[in-house]
């Protein structure tokens, strides 16, 4: 039928995800988005739009890939913010895992490249970090954590989170993230602004 598209448009903006994923945004360029989808600038323009546009449909495809595996992992019930914390931090270690997808995490390297996103891409990028935020607030808060030590845990968190994909760039092990990851769950073992209990006689 005259017209119609022959390629897959939903397996052309998954590469397309892989190679901003894989590049970040400014090191992205047209000719790496057709080599990576597979088609020719005519065929990735007149489907997706200009590169900035292309950009944010990808990132929500992130988001709707990977967002759901953190809202899953937190559902619960947790006995305690530490287990809320671990629960979190695998998802992220799984993905960094996987071998078909690039190391590190599209999120974090766009957060990284602020300055050369428009302003949709800027607003979509800190409202997708404040969603895992307020995700994690509200697991660790159902977790018997207070307003405060969720607040901070939640910001703990979510910095291991990032850490960890940068990490994973730069190539460290498995093993070494693992070990960044369990310490932090360690560490919300100890609410950070409860008072330790007075020892010696009262």
């Amino acid at each position: 039928m005259a017209g119609r598209k022959q390629f897959d448009v939903d397996e052309a903006l998954r590469r397309a995800m892989h190679v901003f994923w894989r590049w970040g945004y400014s090191e992205a360029s047209v000719d790496r988005l057709t080599e990576g989808t597979g088609l020719g600038r005519s065929s990735l323009y007149g489907t997706f739009g200009d590169k900035s546009t292309l950009f944010r449909k990808s990132l929500q495809r992130y988001a709707q890939t990977y967002h759901p595996l953190y809202d899953q992992a937190l559902s619960g019930p947790h006995s305690s913010p530490d287990a809320v914390v671990a629960a979190y931090l695998q998802v992220t270690l799984n993905r960094i895992a996987d071998p078909m997808v690039p190391d590190g995490c599209l999120l974090t390297v766009s957060a990284t490249q602020i300055p050369a996103l428009d302003a949709e891409g800027r607003a979509m990028v800190h409202a997708m970090i404040d969603g895992l935020r307020a995700m994690l607030e509200r697991a660790l808060l159902a977790a018997g954590a207070d307003d405060q030590e969720a607040a901070e845990l939640a910001l703990c968190t979510l910095a291991t989170n990032k850490s960890l994909a940068v990490l994973s760039r730069a190539g460290f092990s498995g093993e070494d993230l693992a070990t960044v990851a369990a310490a932090a769950a360690k560490n919300a073992q100890a609410p950070p602004n409860r008072p330790a209990e007075p020892s010696g006689p009262r």
